[in-house]
Parts: structure tokens; C-alpha cells; sequence
């Protein structure tokens, strides 16, 4: 069974060709970009990647979108910030697709910040869902932390990606801003309310559970890092919910 391996984009040159580096095994390759102004598409063509345009609205439907363009049913979804690992090039490849009686694979995570790969920190090998046959399933439309919804079997790969997300702390801001407002508007549909104690409370125990609980400490200064930032996303982001109850 071929494998077509399905991307969003938009000015995606920092990580794309070490993104595609790990895909040339792949038997399609389609890339659905929402109007890059940097080399992201002369990389694509450099890799022979099938390139559509759709404008952008949200995570969910862009990912829907782009699982519809592609001309296999087996869809290997990524971002354009993880990278597959050697192993995880040879795993996916030795797979009998057409025997399996899976209608999905998790393939495990791990995210590295600041230059570091997260050995803990909640962050290692966290199991996510990447690889499946669309008859069976697509993403959702939420507009951030958006998933794939699978009617059938999950099986369970062995070796990782790599989330190679944050090139910087400016990098990091500039995402942090962006998935807390998509993360608030997403609540605000659900017609959920932001209450003072909520905010104030958050922080600590968020950083507790990270920091201590998932062992963020044994990471080092990234590890802190990651907790502290991390403790402040909810924060925000009901911080904006509020906020945008007072519009």
C-alpha cells in the first residue's frame, strides 16, 4: 500500500528541509501552503512535493483539507516542524499496510526546546495520531490542538518524531499568542466562562505538575523553561476568554 505524506504550511523554511530530508522514501508527498512569502515553495519543488493553496482559517480544517488532496488512502499527517527519526523512517516503511488489521497507527512525539531534546518534562515519546487510512477517519475542525477522529483499530508504533517547534523565545511568543487566542475563541464556542479563581490558580498548578510531577526538573534550565511557559498558556488563555466576555 502506498503512503502519501500530507503537510500544511505558510513561510515554513526554518524547518522544511530537514522535514522532507526524512520523507523521500515516501510515495506522494502533498503540501498545502496558505500563502508563504519566504524559499518554502522553492523547497517543495525541490522535493517534487505536490503543492496546493488553500487561504487558512483554522488547524482542523486545513489538515481535513489537505488529507483530501492527496491521491493515496494511507495518510502520514505531519506539521512542518517534526522531523521523523532514522528508525522511524525504516519502521513505517517495513509496515504491511495492506494486511493490517489497523485502520490507524500513534506514533510517539518528543519535543525538543531550546536546542534540547525533553527526556521528561511530559514531553517524551507522548503519543500522537499521524499515520491512518482516511476511509476510516479525518482530522477534526477545531481551530488549535486539533485531532484525527478514527472509526476502527489504533495500533502503536515504536520510534518518534521530532517536534523541532521553536527555533527561539521569540519564536515561542509569537506561537504562544496565537494558539491562546485560537485557544480562547475554541472555549468561548463552547460556551465556556473565564472565572478570576480559574486564572489565579492555573499557573502554580500547572508549573507544580509539570516541573515536579512530570519531572521537568531533570531536564535542566529547557525543562524549567518549558514548565514556566507552559503554566502561563492557560493562564492566557482564559485570561482572553475573559477578556473577550467584556467586549
Amino acid at each position: 500500500m502506498k503512503i502519501s505524506v500530507v503537510l500544511i504550511t505558510f513561510n515554513s523554511e526554518k524547518t522544511l528541509t530537514k522535514v522532507l530530508e526524512a520523507l523521500t522514501w515516501a510515495d506522494e508527498i502533498v503540501l498545502v501552503d496558505s500563502g508563504s512569502t519566504d524559499k518554502t515553495l522553492k523547497i517543495a519543488e525541490t522535493f517534487k512535493a505536490k503543492v496546493v493553496y488553500r487561504k487558512f482559517d483554522n488547524y482542523g480544517v486545513q489538515k481535513n483539507f489537505a488529507t483530501l488532496q492527496a491521491s493515496n488512502d494511507w495518510i502520514l499527517s505531519l506539521d512542518d516542524d517534526e522531523i521523523l527519526s532514522d528508525e522511524l523512517q525504516t519502521e513505517i516503511q517495513k509496515l504491511s499496510l495492506e494486511n493490517t488489521e489497523f485502520q490507524a497507527f500513534k506514533i510517539p512525539r518528543s519535543l525538543i526546546f531550546l536546542g534540547k531534546l525533553l527526556r521528561f518534562s511530559g514531553e517524551y515519546k507522548r503519543l500522537t495520531l499521524r499515520l491512518f487510512n482516511r476511509n476510516f477517519g479525518n482530522w477534526n475542525t477545531e481551530h488549535v490542538h486539533e485531532s484525527v477522529a478514527i472509526k476502527g483499530k489504533i495500533g502503536l508504533l515504536a520510534n518518534h518524531i521530532l517536534h523541532d517547534s521553536y527555533r527561539d523565545l521569540t519564536d515561542y511568543f509569537n506561537k504562544f499568542n496565537k494558539y491562546t487566542s485560537l485557544g480562547a475563541k475554541t472555549l468561548a464556542e463552547r460556551g465556556k466562562k473565564a472565572s478570576v479563581s480559574t486564572i489565579v490558580l492555573r499557573f502554580p498548578i500547572t508549573f507544580l505538575k509539570i516541573y515536579f510531577l512530570k519531572a521537568a526538573c531533570l531536564d535542566g534550565y529547557a525543562g524549567f523553561m518549558w514548565a514556566l511557559l507552559s503554566a502561563m498558556n492557560p493562564v492566557i488563555k482564559y485570561a482572553k476568554l475573559k477578556e473577550s466576555e467584556n467586549l
